[in-house]
């Protein structure tokens, strides 16, 4: 018979992806557990950009099904986290030097609205001259055209912090703070340790899910074996917070330095500017928001706002992306969210590379989907499709 510390699904990660796979295999049946170094929602889950988006610009990449995954996803977090996730306006400005010209927006948000299923959410407008002067000051000088689209802005670590509470509500147990110190395979289970308050525990898991996030390299170079690997990169995204406000909504522009998507949008009482694309090397601990950055999106809110040119900068934050490596440019990497089943390791190992917070529960039900044939049968508990998240 299992003792206390013995589980079916072990879970290295409380950010969201970590959370949504608890919530998941808890609702599933299976007896988890989460291990979270410092706190739920302490690494790239609370420095996102708030936006629970179909991505939009992942269309000129041709990440179709991506972007259908996304707005259905979207729709559903509408219905169950009320509270937590809400639809706002998103507008776009085109000017005499935007590179997606008038055509390509129409275009574009046309197949956003079909693949959202030309719902209400998914209706977009070019918005009439006569209303440019109402939209908080943006530039004139210039602006040809401005359409205007819906998507949704929450708070992603209390989005994330209401997944765990409810994967705790159905039984998930957390442990925090707990510093994975290592894993083995011994008699047909992963045998776990872990660091809480400055005393060595174990556990026992049938199957490991490695959700750590920017910490999945680190998370793998504990366990023995040692585990094959896929070849990533650490991506910075760096957002400022900036003394000022905006009322309309979320503007989605192009940087005038180099063209890369920048929002511009409002966030308690101030404007909030991002994201960059840097690479990053070193502890993901460590990630902070480069002077060139902040340098970078102030010029950006400054060129479509005038008003804000020379705004004092209230706080910064940056967050790390996991996108596979390679050649091409960083922008044009997949977005696409990994699941790696371990080949070089004798038990169950699955670790989760990149992922978007829109699509977080359905990564966790792909999860429970690939791990389900190496566990028992148990009675579920709930639908993740359906549970309800509160703030």
């Amino acid at each position: 018979m299992a003792g206390d510390d013995d589980f079916d699904i072990a879970v290295i990660g409380a950010g969201i992806h970590g959370a949504g796979v608890a919530q998941a295999a808890a609702a599933a049946g299976y007896r988890a557990v989460i291990l979270e170094q410092s706190g739920v929602a302490a690494g790239t889950s609370s420095r996102s950009s708030k936006l629970i988006h179909g991505g939009l610009r992942y269309l000129e990449s041709g990440d179709l099904r991506l972007v259908y995954e996304c707005l259905h996803e979207r729709q559903r977090l509408l219905r169950m986290a009320p509270d937590l996730v809400t639809l706002i306006p998103q507008f776009i400005p085109v000017y005499r030097d935007t590179r997606r010209r008038p055509w390509r927006l129409r275009l574009g948000l046309s197949l956003y609205a079909l693949l959202g299923g030309l719902s209400r959410d998914c209706r977009f407008r070019r918005v009439p001259p006569g209303e440019w002067g109402g939209l908080d000051g943006l530039s004139g000088d210039g602006l040809e055209a401005v359409f205007q689209y819906w998507d949704a802005r929450t708070d992603d670590a209390a989005l994330t912090r209401a997944v765990v509470a409810s994967a705790v509500s159905l039984g998930v147990e957390l442990q925090l703070p707990a510093r994975f110190a290592g894993a083995h395979w011994e008699a047909s289970r992963w045998s776990l340790e872990y660091v809480h308050h400055h005393q060595t525990r174990r556990c026992r898991a049938a199957v490991l899910i490695n959700a750590a996030g920017p910490w999945v390299d680190g998370v793998l170079a504990h366990i023995e074996p040692t585990p094959d690997r896929v070849a990533v990169e650490l991506v910075q995204g760096s957002h400022v917070v900036v003394d000022g406000h905006i009322d309309r909504g979320v503007f989605y522009v192009e940087a005038p330095r180099d063209r890369r998507a920048v929002f511009i949008m409002p966030w308690h009482g101030c404007l909030m500017v991002g994201t960059t694309e840097t690479p990053y090397q070193g502890d993901p601990a460590g990630v902070h928001p480069r002077d060139e950055e902040i340098q970078y999106l102030m010029e950006t809110l400054g060129h479509y706002f005038p008003a804000y040119r020379g705004a004092a900068v209230r706080a910064s934050f940056a967050g790390l992306r996991v996108l596979p490596a390679g050649g091409d440019a960083l922008s044009r990497r997949s977005r696409e969210t990994l699941l790696y089943s371990h080949q070089t390791v004798p038990g169950p190992l699955l670790t989760i590379y990149g992922g978007k917070l829109t699509a977080y529960r359905l990564t966790a039900e792909r999860v429970i989907r690939r791990i389900a044939p190496l566990l028992p049968g148990r009675v579920p508990k709930g639908d993740t499709r359906t549970l309800m998240l509160g703030n």
